[in-house]
């Protein structure tokens, strides 16, 4: 019988699901999405998740309680490291004990523990464990895990021609590549992407300003060379892997002329973020040439309240660069 492996759509799924499908289908397993989040998955989260935290984590758990019944594992993997300079986020280090000790009764999980620093081998040893966990001959594992980097490649190489995570994932699926509309203004929206690509959490923020007219440019459209270049003012960089990306974002966008204004989004009650918006912010009053605004999102926000901080956002710099859209 085929082994069927839930992955939930939320945190790193945005940027690593084509490979994590890629490796258990080449094992011989059907990987099974929870889906598109939904209020109904929020408001379990929100039941289920400690009450401090973060609405992604909230949201996270609301994933998981979609996929209990449905599959025979739930991939859950133990994310440390993957640069060999900084770390994730406490909570992802701890997701798979606050999944496990969360509810009474899910699927085995895959927890394989991935930090690179561990040695030159550490990213395919963790993979050999999950797909140990799955009955699979080490040959096999070791195929899967090639044909998976490869797939891993072609996803960040199409992330880095301007095309969004879940827009990256349909050419991969379809190889069909839509034709892209070019805006009048050229945004960039910074946060971390389990926020800014999540339509139901994010309010459909990269929609909603793609119809005003609003080209929109990401930290993962970034390529990682120029990223790596900056914040070479700073005494060292952020210990969080994810804020650490946000801010090398923000400093490339606010030294590019070509970007005629910036959102930060954020969310309630994270800690990284409560560092990194502040340096953003000091970034942005050196640079004051660059509008910036910044959006914080938790479960109680509204569509009326983002939107129309967006348009009034937009109509500013559409009178400040003297645009009409």
């Amino acid at each position: 019988m085929t082994a069927r492996v839930g992955i939930p759509c939320s945190l790193l799924y945005f940027l690593y699901y084509p490979t994590w499908k890629t490796f258990f289908n080449e094992l011989g397993a059907q990987v099974i999405p929870s889906g598109n989040t939904t209020r109904e998955m929020l408001d379990l989260g929100v039941k289920e998740a400690l009450a401090d935290a973060c609405v992604p984590i909230k949201l996270y758990f609301g994933h998981v309680q979609a996929l209990i019944g449905r599959v025979d594992y739930l991939f859950i993997p133990r994310v440390v490291c993957l640069n060999k300079e900084t770390t994730y986020c406490p909570k992802f280090l701890g997701l798979p004990d606050m999944i496990r000790h969360s509810f009474k009764k899910i699927p085995p999980l895959i927890d394989v523990r991935i930090d690179v620093r561990e040695g030159c081998n550490a990213l395919a040893k963790a993979y050999q464990q999950a797909g140990l966990v799955l009955g699979a001959t080490r040959g096999a594992i070791a195929l899967a895990c090639r044909k998976a980097m490869a797939v891993e490649r072609r996803f960040f190489s199409l992330l880095q021609e301007g095309w969004q995570p879940l827009e990256a994932m349909q050419i991969l699926n379809t190889g069909i590549r839509p034709q892209k509309q070019k805006g009048r203004l050229v945004f960039a929206v910074l946060g971390y992407p389990y926020l800014v690509y999540d339509q139901y959490i994010s309010v459909g923020l990269l929609g909603r300003l793609k119809k005003m007219g609003v080209e929109v440019i990401t930290v993962e459209n970034l390529p990682p060379r120029a990223l790596y270049r900056q914040n070479d003012h700073l005494d060292k960089r952020l210990f969080w892997t994810l804020g650490d990306l946000v801010l090398r974002a923000a400093h490339y966008f606010f030294r590019h002329t070509r970007i005629d204004g910036i959102i930060h989004l954020t969310a309630f009650g994270c800690g990284p973020d409560s560092l990194v918006g502040k340096f953003l912010e000091m970034a942005a009053h050196e640079h004051q040439t660059v509008p910036f605004m910044s959006l914080s999102i938790d479960e109680h926000s509204g569509e009326a309240g983002i939107a129309t901080r967006l348009e009034a956002f937009v109509d500013m710099v559409c009178r400040k660069k003297e645009v009409c859209l």
